[in-house]
């Protein structure tokens, strides 16, 4: 098992704390890994582009001029591509751009990031988080103290301030446990979890 120290608001080491192999030492499948971001990335798409393409716009039913004899290059339609105003070439049409991993892929491609934070050093556990009322300054003293600019910041159900203290600052997000994902855990230099969180991580994923 992995050790790795505890932090306490201060940034002061209070304590060590053993991670489990199962979520924190597992073996990291880039493949996964990848493969869980472009799904992310693709899911997101809202796939609604549109244009038209030459049997869409309007007019163009006469041909412009006739076959021979003009010096022109001979046209069937003023809505041909090659023409002002005519229509798109394979033009993109509203599409869904999901796909699916299973479940056990996700979950393996979740525990190889998590994996590499900690063998990267980019993986902090305080021992809690808690703001007594919704201060962004209070909220920025404690990444000072840790020295973290960029973090991911792993909350409990009941962190609240923590979430609204955070949200103006730039480069810091936070998730909870049922929502952190591959792609946030990878934009993020640094990890940032609460023993509770960390606990929970490896009941829900271990």
């Amino acid at each position: 098992m992995a050790n790795v120290s505890v932090f306490n608001m201060e940034g002061k080491e209070v304590g060590t704390m053993e991670l489990s192999d199962a979520v924190f030492g597992a073996k990291v499948n880039e493949h996964l890994v990848h493969q869980a971001v472009v799904l992310q990335l693709a899911n997101n798409r809202q796939g609604t582009q549109k244009a038209k393409t030459r049997s869409e716009v309007s007019g163009g039913g006469r041909k412009p001029w006739r076959q021979k004899g003009t010096g022109h290059a001979r046209q069937g339609s003023t809505r041909a591509p090659q023409w002002t105003g005519g229509g798109v070439v394979f033009a993109p049409v509203p599409r869904d751009y999901s796909f699916k991993m299973n479940k056990k892929e996700k979950r393996a491609a979740l525990k190889s990031v998590l994996t590499s934070k900690v063998q990267e050093n980019n993986f902090i556990v305080l021992d809690e988080l808690k703001l007594p009322e919704i201060k962004t300054k209070e909220m920025k003293k404690v990444l000072d103290n840790l020295k973290v600019e960029k973090a991911l910041v792993i909350i409990g159900d009941d962190s609240d301030n923590v979430v609204l203290s955070a949200r103006n600052i730039a480069g810091v997000e936070t998730a909870f446990v049922n929502t952190i994902n591959v792609y946030d855990l990878l934009k993020y230099n640094t990890v940032i979890a609460t023993k509770s969180s960390v606990a929970s991580i490896e009941e829900v994923y271990a």
